[in-house]
């Protein structure tokens, strides 16, 4: 009878899960018989999420179900509700209204993470966002139904809240994006919010400056040191009491993990991230691995942490998929790190920011920068092509990309 590993989620982390626990089952040489790989997702296709900041949302995705039959992993359609770490089971709802109950020997949690939403009067109403497909591509529509609405303040002045790497992201995109749809010569007005005492404040001084003359040059004010304290029809009010006529206020201000995470025992960060050894298993917790934003892990031995990006999810995921496979196979496991971090940040029309290392070290500006972010947007992000010797190599846990 087969072992069966089930990786529940079909983002960064989920794909590479099953590309690794694939390729290690090819070089071990064991057929589908000996070891089932199922991958569970409401759909069967990777959104790209870091890009949904982007105009034309509906298409950023893309298709897994070529990938995955080349590899022989299995697509079962339908959300995990229930997860039974004592039974070793998932109940899944599927798209259609049915359920069932498929057993797993390990579970592989890529669940991703969903954008915070604070108890802020009027957000849930009148708050957009580019967290989630359909989130982007109702931000989209509002965009383009301005263009019917009279000219105003308001129809042109968009609130960001959050002033992390979405938050810049979303910001400096708005003012070309929307002169796309309400005319060149419409006065945009963009105001960024951030509640902490500088704008990207985990990127340090150096990215900062370069940050902060892009905000400059697009014209996009900032309030920092503030927060929103509600949304309402008319915009949005801060704490400090100051309102900003605004149609559009788009939410960017933090993630958690996603709340089926809650369902697995164990230890976990402020964000709601499983504590995870250095082979990614959720300790006192028998055949569960967490990996991608389900997962705190450490990345090396100088305290460094994964964050809650595609960067480290795609690596986490091929770590998981690995050692999940291995530990049913019976094969060496191997501790996941993760040394090398950039960071591509895309500045609208000023270009874009690259970095190197924890130290957040800048490289590229500008123009260059762009066209590396453009080329990680477009080529490296997205699945290997539905190959099989190709899909494979592409996740090998030890493989890292040379930028």
């Amino acid at each position: 009878m087969a072992q069966r590993l089930v990786i529940i989620g079909a983002g960064f982390a989920g794909m590479y899960a099953a590309l690794s626990a694939a390729r290690l089952r090819d070089l071990d040489g064991s057929s589908t018989e000996e070891l089932e790989i199922a991958m569970v997702a409401p759909e069967p296709r990777l959104v790209v999420r870091p890009r949904l900041y982007e105009p034309n949302p509906e298409t950023l995705t893309a298709p897994l179900d070529d990938v995955l039959r080349a590899i022989d992993v299995d697509y079962v359609q339908g959300t995990v509700e229930t997860i039974d770490t004592r039974g070793r089971s998932v109940e899944i709802a599927g798209n259609a209204g049915n359920r069932r109950t498929l057993t797993y020997d390990r579970l592989v949690l890529a669940t991703g993470s969903r954008l915070f939403r604070p108890n802020v009067p009027g957000l849930a109403e009148h708050g957009f966002s580019v967290d989630q497909l359909e989130e982007a591509i109702a931000l989209d529509r509002h965009l383009h139904d301005l263009a019917d609405r009279a000219e105003s303040s308001a129809r042109n002045t968009v609130v960001v809240v959050g002033g992390g790497l979405t938050g810049i992201e979303v910001a400096t995109e708005m003012p070309a994006r929307l002169r796309g749809i309400l005319g060149q010569g419409a006065e945009i007005r963009v105001v960024l919010v951030e509640r902490g005492k500088a704008i990207s404040p985990g990127m340090g001084a150096e990215p900062r400056a370069v940050i902060e003359m892009a905000l400059r040059d697009a014209r996009i004010e900032t309030r920092i040191g503030v927060g929103v304290a509600a949304l309402d029809a008319t915009g949005a009010t801060l704490s400090d009491g100051e309102h900003i006529d605004s149609a559009t206020v788009i939410w960017a201000a933090g993630l958690r993990a996603a709340p089926v995470t809650a369902q697995i025992p164990g230890e976990r960060d402020d964000v709601g991230r499983l504590l995870v050894d250095r082979h990614l298993r959720v300790p006192d917790v028998y055949g569960v691995f967490a990996t991608g934003d389900a997962a705190k892990a450490a990345c090396d031995d100088l305290g460094n942490y994964a964050l809650m990006s595609g960067q480290h999810a795609a690596r986490l995921g091929a770590f998981a998929g690995h050692n999940a496979a291995a530990e049913l196979l019976g094969l060496p496991m191997r501790p996941y790190h993760q040394k090398v971090y950039v960071t591509c940040l895309d500045l609208g029309e000023a270009g874009a920011l690259f970095t190197r290392g924890w130290d957040r070290k800048v490289e590229l500006v500008g123009s260059k920068a762009k066209a590396l972010k453009r080329e990680i947007n477009t080529v490296w992000i997205y699945p290997p092509r539905a190959e099989r010797a190709a899909a494979l190599s592409s996740a090998d846990p030890e493989r890292v990309i040379d930028l």
